[in-house]
């Protein structure tokens, strides 16, 4: 887990160099159009086994990941790295407030601790002024939100389909939005879906090799990420996870970014500690 961990700290870095000069929707584009040709590959190996029978669901929780990536990447060109993997971070104290409305999964007193120490934390990080909150802050909300939905989808859905069609799903729509929407940008003024739009830049040579990363990266990420839950605990590799907050600090702060204050601090700290006992609740 801690090498999934470091593996989603480099892919952010990558995407945050990226972002510098290129739109966020094509970085979008090309995270999913690689993710495709890799996953199309296990199909060689190993062939579908699956029922099939909830497409609305898949739409959904393809349509609802594709914002949550959206948001997550526009957050990575306007704040600070570590901000951005915070603000991700917060998906498990969602996911388990949608599993009690819609799964009808129990909330114990550790859960709704972490509850509230998640959304303490959140008000830390984003602080606020008059309860006027920044168009980033809102975005990480958005991130967190629009995850926890896709994760909670993603529970039901595996009873019906193969992971590797419910993750191609939101990649196909991944890569075939921000087509269309890279081919509008020319003709929409508009600021309202502004962080979605963006005409295609062509890459440089270096570009090439940062979109190679991120697609490698990610990949090697979910990789690992998936051999950690099935060798211990969910609990222990979930808490684990959070580690992906101190590497992107790191590696924030050599690409420039400034440290959090004292109480953007306390925010991440209590962030890490609701999704250290929300982990444990499951466990």
């Amino acid at each position: 887990m801690l090498i999934s961990a470091v593996c989603l700290a480099v892919m952010s870095s990558f995407a945050k160099v990226l972002a510098t000069h290129l739109p966020t929707i094509e970085i979008v584009f090309f995270r999913n159009v690689i993710g495709i040709a890799l996953i199309w590959l296990t199909f060689f190996k190993t062939p579908l086994k699956q029922s099939g029978g909830k497409p609305l669901l898949l739409f959904f929780r393809a349509a609802i990941g594709l914002i949550a990536m959206l948001s997550f990447f526009y957050n990575l060109a306007n704040i600070t790295l570590a901000d951005a993997i915070t603000y991700s971070r917060m998906s498990p104290i969602f996911t388990a407030i949608f599993a009690m409305w819609f799964l009808k999964e129990k909330i114990g007193v550790k859960g709704w601790l972490a509850i509230a120490l998640g959304f303490t934390g959140m008000l830390f990080v984003m602080q606020p002024s008059g309860f006027v909150f920044e168009k980033a802050h809102l975005f990480g909300l958005l991130n967190a939100v629009c995850a926890a939905l896709a994760f909670t989808s993603i529970r039901e859905l595996r009873k019906y389909y193969d992971t590797r069609v419910i993750v191609l799903s939101f990649m196909g729509i991944g890569s075939v939005v921000p087509f269309i929407s890279m081919y509008l940008s020319q003709y929409y003024q508009s600021d309202f879906f502004s962080f979605m739009m963006g005409e295609f830049i062509y890459p440089n040579p270096i570009d090439w090799f940062y979109i190679a990363g991120i697609g490698l990266t990610a990949s090697l990420g979910q990789v690992y990420m998936t051999k950690a839950y099935g060798v211990t605990r969910a609990g222990i590799v979930g808490a684990t996870g959070y580690s992906v907050i101190l590497f992107s600090l790191i590696i924030g702060l050599l690409l420039g970014d400034d440290l959090p204050n004292l109480l953007g601090f306390l925010g991440i700290f209590a962030i890490i500690l609701g999704g250290i006992l929300i982990a444990r609740e499951k466990n």
